[in-house]
């Protein structure tokens, strides 16, 4: 006889070695809830007839879902986007900008990923825009390798955080309990905050750089830049103009409340397709394409629908198996109390990225930590939420899933495993070494993690921007049949003080 506790950590540890068999991580999921379901029936810590649970929530929980609806459309945009030839004009446009000073194409490269990432929101297409246009620029320049490198990885992981994100969107239709849920808007006006200030952290370290060791980061070349003047500007915001028009479809309508987030991605995916026809001169078999991107956002979806359906069928065999209650024991009972869980979480969260792609550990983890998170991180919201608790427990879920969706950035970024490395190394050239890849990763890793630190330790850079309540007045006592009552009685012309408090008070019954 298995007793119950043991089977929550038996069940990670089964996935763990489905996956090690080389199992795909749907596919592991599926198979470690059929294989500890059996074991659980077998040993009566449920009946079959639990089991029905799985496909009520499958069709009534994912396919149902409107919410993930966004996905698809998020990514086609991102697909048009990446061929359209915006991301070459503005990294064209912004070289020319600041290529006068030191790390000016750092800074560009920097700008540049900030807005792709609020337009596109996937890391492949802007990885792969990005070094194919400024990398070769970069040597030729005399940039330092590694720097080069890292600068070009990072910028395109930033999308991940920078709305609107598809973590965001995923983390928000998995950040629910009971008394609480984390919608899209939220998550997106929190990501504001700590994207903006990832951007500047990334940009005061190449002025650093550029300051302490400016061989490695030199200013272009006199003959190379070609345009100043308004010639430049009018260039730069003929990359910019679009891209803002596109940004406002897409958040605008959102954090204005005109249109859902399936609804705003839908007119962000037909304003790709409007920019792409607009700049249809410049792309090559257009229609092409536009196939291609379709077929990328069924493959893309594909996998998140099956990921979806594996995970559902592992977190009901889980939460039949109780182990909501042992997670929950598990992270409450870490000492410091709501710091020591936030850094368990994110050291936990860091190290599953090396094995895990950000889908998958939302799917996995991210439902079982919520109510832990929501039960230790609310009451510290609660004074800045106006007392409101209701208002507090969504504020902690928004700020536990962007301080997760930044740790999770890092999952890209990992050597040797990160897929921004992989994209990097398959469009850079033979001249490029793969150690300069690896190692030129590890600075911007490490400015990601000082950006999770000033998340935990600084809410306010999530809630900030979050709508607050009210806060609720205090309850008037009251006073029935006491002395107040009786002075009226006693002097009708006698009026209450507004002021005062009023009490209730009921006589007891002569016995």
């Amino acid at each position: 006889m298995i007793p119950i506790t043991w089977m929550p950590p038996l069940m990670f540890a089964g996935l763990i070695v489905f996956m090690l068999i080389g199992f795909p991580v749907a596919f592991s999921l599926m198979a470690a809830g059929l294989f500890f379901a059996a074991i659980a029936i077998s040993q009566g810590f449920f009946d079959l007839v639990f089991l029905q649970a799985i496909p009520e929530r499958i069709f009534g929980g994912v396919l149902a879902n409107d919410l993930l609806l966004a996905i698809p459309f998020f990514t086609f945009m991102g697909a048009i986007l990446e061929r359209c030839g915006l991301a070459e004009d503005m990294l064209d446009s912004m070289g020319q900008l600041f290529g006068r000073i030191r790390g000016g194409l750092g800074y560009s490269v920097i700008i540049v990923g900030f807005v792709l990432g609020a337009i596109t929101g996937t890391v492949a297409a802007q990885v792969i825009a990005m070094a194919m246009i400024s990398l070769p620029i970069m040597m030729r320049y005399g940039y330092n390798m590694r720097y080069a490198t890292g600068v070009l990885a990072a910028s395109g992981t930033i999308t991940q955080l920078v709305p609107p994100s598809l973590v965001l969107i995923v983390l928000a239709d998995q950040l629910k309990t009971q008394t609480g849920s984390a919608d899209v808007g939220s998550m997106y006006l929190g990501a504001w905050g700590p994207s903006l200030i990832q951007i500047g952290l990334f940009a005061l370290y190449t002025f650093i750089l550029s300051r302490l060791r400016p061989d490695w980061l030199p200013a272009a070349p006199l003959d190379e830049v070609q345009m100043s003047g308004w010639v430049l500007w009018k260039k730069c915001l003929a990359g910019i103009i679009p891209s803002a028009i596109l940004i406002f479809l897409v958040l605008g309508t959102i954090m204005l409340g005109i249109a859902t987030p399936t609804e705003s991605g839908a007119m962000g995916a037909m304003g790709a397709l409007f920019l792409a026809w607009l700049r249809r001169a410049k792309i090559a078999h257009l229609g092409r394409n536009i196939k291609e991107s379709y077929q990328n956002t069924m493959r893309i979806t594909s996998m998140v629908i099956f990921i979806l359906i594996g995970s559902t069928c592992f977190s009901v065999v889980f939460q039949g198996v109780d182990g909501g209650t042992w997670v929950e024991e598990l992270f409450t009972h870490i000492p410091g109390g709501w710091i020591g869980f936030l850094i368990v979480v994110n050291l936990f969260v860091f190290f599953l990225a090396f094995f895990l792609d950000f889908f998958e550990i939302a799917f996995i983890v991210v439902p079982l930590l919520a109510p832990v998170a929501e039960k230790l991180l609310a009451p510290v919201l609660l004074e800045s939420m106006g007392g409101n608790l209701q208002a507090a427990s969504t504020a902690a879920l928004v700020w536990f899933g962007v301080m997760l969706c930044v740790n999770m950035q890092t999952s890209f970024m990992h050597p040797p495993f990160g897929f921004a490395l992989f994209y990097l190394r398959g469009v850079a050239s033979k001249e490029v070494k793969s150690s300069d890849i690896y190692w030129g990763a590890l600075p911007w890793v490490g400015l990601q993690l000082v950006m999770v630190a000033l998340v935990m330790f600084f809410p306010a850079l999530v809630t900030t921007f979050l709508d607050k309540p009210a806060p609720i007045a205090a309850s008037q006592e009251f006073d029935f049949g006491g002395e107040q009552e009786k002075s009226i009685h006693a002097d009708p012309a006698g009026s209450p003080d507004p002021d005062a408090p009023v009490r209730f008070e009921l006589e007891k019954p002569n016995r």
